[in-house]
């Protein structure tokens, strides 16, 4: 699996929030690509995960990570202004769970603002 290096966000952080026009702009600077068909790809991958989890059809992305739909059971809330119970009715909600890859490549290089861990202590001894 080829990986593109890191991209700043819009606001220039390193930990910012990826938008989804970024999103296409990557898309489309990689692959060069117009944006127009980027933008495309974006949605037709998007729309395609949607529609599969309404068919409560499980996607799995070896090396990434799976979406499914988890069912939640109807509870007894409470209505935080008044306090009074509330019923919540029982609902679907898209799960993502993250494959063993991304975590790994998640946790193996430290962004440029953190420091790598060392194996020495915040009291400078070995352990």
């Amino acid at each position: 699996m080829r990986h593109a290096p890191p991209v700043r966000g819009a606001t220039g952080g390193w930990g910012a929030t990826m938008t989804k026009a970024e999103l296409v702009e990557e898309v489309a600077r990689v692959s060069e690509l117009t944006k127009k068909h980027s933008e495309i790809i974006v949605n037709t991958v998007f729309d395609s995960i949607i529609d599969a989890l309404r068919k409560d059809q499980k996607i799995e992305l070896r090396g990434f990570g799976s979406f499914r739909i988890r069912q939640r059971r109807s509870r007894q809330g409470r209505n935080p202004k008044t306090g009074d119970k509330v019923d919540v009715p029982a609902k679907r909600i898209p799960y993502f769970k993250p494959g063993k890859e991304l975590k790994e490549l998640i946790n193996s290089s430290a962004r440029p603002s953190e420091p790598a861990a060392s194996s020495v202590s915040s009291t400078g001894a070995e352990p």
